[in-house]
């Protein structure tokens, strides 16, 4: 059988391996040097109070921090009209149990926050059998603040400000992609419901004890925290994608 990729002796892999290893190598340099700018950004002080549902009970933003000076949030995609959180959301998620231990003793907390109430938080992170901290901003405007959850007015009249940019329109059942039907209705909403929250990842400093904002990303911004697709960029066929094929881990039938 002829395989479906071009092939070489082990000589010609190498010298094609060596040239990758340069543009790799670059990219790595290129990479430490975003680092040093994401640091470098001003920090935004927070003076409005935010509270939220924890496990523990009521906490502030800086008590989320559980006396560690840094705080990363990922704004997990829960919306309180949903009834199962949001699958690429759950697929991420699935690497921050094993991260969670070793950020704590680097004086970072990882937190997700979602707006649905914190029982059905709970009740998710118990059936996928997660454990790491998990708090409702049900009826707080940390969401909307942060420019990841939009009310149904703002996505009707396209003032929906998401990864820096303004746009969006009322969902039309005609024109909603199919990722976005499909994944609305696997948690169990409609889509125009569903996309009232987006996903991202923001990070805070506490000193002196104020709170500031130091960075956002959202969209293909989270891609570096989605381990699942780390992997799949360097097997052979990378991510080899025709649509949604991911689903929550529970789901997949076994092998």
């Amino acid at each position: 059988m002829t395989p479906s990729h071009s092939t070489g002796t082990r000589e010609q892999w190498l010298e094609a391996r060596l040239k990758l290893l340069d543009a790799e190598k670059a990219l790595t340099r290129q990479s430490d040097e975003l680092v040093r700018q994401r640091q470098a950004l001003p920090w935004v002080r927070i003076d409005k109070t935010y509270q939220f549902d924890t496990g523990e009970g009521s906490a502030t933003l800086a008590e989320l921090f559980r006396g560690r000076s840094q705080l990363i949030v990922y704004h997990f995609m829960f919306g309180p009209d949903y009834k199962a959180g949001c699958p690429s959301c759950s697929s991420i998620a699935d690497g921050f149990d094993g991260v969670v231990v070793h950020l704590a003793n680097h004086d970072v907390t990882l937190c997700a926050i979602s707006r649905a109430p914190l029982a059905k938080l709970l009740a998710y992170r118990e059936r996928m059998g997660w454990t790491f901290p998990w708090v409702s901003s049900y009826g707080s405007d940390f969401n909307f603040d942060f420019n990841i959850s939009f009310t149904d007015a703002e996505q009707r009249e396209g003032r929906v400000e998401y990864n820096y940019q303004r746009g969006g329109h009322a969902m039309d059942a005609a024109q909603v992609p199919e990722p976005v039907a499909q994944f609305a209705a696997t948690c169990g909403t409609d889509p125009a419901t569903y996309t009232q929250d987006r996903p991202g990842v923001s990070a805070f400093v506490l000193e002196d004890g104020v709170v500031y904002h130091t960075y956002s990303a959202y969209a293909r911004g989270v891609d570096g925290i989605w381990a699942m697709y780390q992997w799949l960029d360097r097997a052979p066929k990378g991510r080899n994608e025709t649509g949604v094929w991911w689903k929550r881990h529970d789901e997949y039938a076994a092998r």
